[in-house]
């Protein structure tokens, strides 16, 4: 391969990467980012590294992360003695913060204060009405938004193993 189209293939992986990790940090897909990044150099990268397992890998990594985060709020409300409905609250009202957030500027820090707040409030409301005990609520509704940022620092590791994995094994040209 050419020097120049290597040069500007691993610049374009490293964009990826650097991309998805930064996503990560607002509880966005960016783990995506990277899985593109390892097809765009399985397809164009002469070296055996990296490969179609390593291309499988991050796919179930980024899939497994993605079921993490949509299932964190309910993981958290019910750790913490919280209803069935304050979980599923916590849920969709983290989805519907995350999607009304979008539209607050800016849009991403927005949408991450958004899916927490809605998150919270979600999961308060529900488990207040049904124990009128506003302390009781809070407790519950903060194990929600607990539960979603070790997710979201979970999604963040994740990115930058597969990221360093990737970007790494390229300049070093391993062998899967």
């Amino acid at each position: 391969m050419d020097i120049v189209i290597s040069i500007m293939l691993y610049l374009l992986l490293f964009a990826l990467c650097f991309s998805g990790t930064v996503l990560s940090c607002f509880s966005i897909s960016g783990t995506w980012l990277v899985v593109i990044a390892a097809i765009l150099a399985a397809l164009f990268k002469d070296s055996p590294f990296p490969g179609l397992w390593t291309v499988i890998v991050f796919v179930v990594l980024s899939v497994v992360v993605e079921i993490a985060e949509a299932l964190a709020g309910y993981f958290g409300v019910k750790r913490r003695g919280g209803s069935g409905k304050a979980a599923f609250g916590a849920v969709g009202g983290g989805l519907l913060g995350m999607f009304l957030g979008s539209m607050v500027p800016p849009p991403i820090i927005g949408a991450l204060i958004c899916m927490f707040a809605g998150s919270f409030m979600a999961a308060f409301l529900i488990e207040w009405r049904r124990t009128a005990n506003s302390a009781d609520a809070g407790h519950v509704a903060m194990g929600a938004v607990v539960s979603r940022i070790g997710v979201m620092l979970l999604k963040i590791l994740v990115t930058l193993i597969m990221s360093g994995y990737l970007l790494l094994g390229m300049l070093l040209n391993l062998e899967p």
